[in-house]
């Protein structure tokens, strides 16, 4: 059986108009609202720690704050797939397909 491998994508920081994306921390802001989303669910009690979901990831590409999201996120929990999307579309930030994840620049 040929099973295909979730699409990936980048919401890129500058908006249709050029304008960077404000606030300067939203990209670590929509990641970790999407943190609970992650293989298996969360993990809850003492062995908790924070830290992002590998299907929506902050991310620092040629100098502008990006997000990477992964398509499973839509498997998990399509009403998270549907607010990212929406963040994007209602802020104006370029969504693009990408065949792998960029390397994250220094900060």
């Amino acid at each position: 059986m040929n099973q295909t491998q979730p699409r990936q994508f980048v919401i890129q920081g500058i908006t249709t108009a050029g304008r960077t994306f404000r606030p300067s921390d939203w990209s670590e802001r929509l990641a970790g609202a999407m943190s609970s989303f992650r293989p298996g669910g969360g993990a809850g009690g003492i062995g908790a720690h924070i830290g992002y979901s590998p299907y929506c990831l902050p991310q620092v590409v040629d100098g502008v704050k990006c997000v990477w999201v992964n398509e499973a996120l839509k498997d998990i929990e399509p009403m998270a797939w549907e607010f990212v999307m929406n963040f994007a579309r209602d802020n104006q930030l370029p969504v693009n397909e990408v065949c792998e994840l960029p390397q994250p620049s220094a900060r």
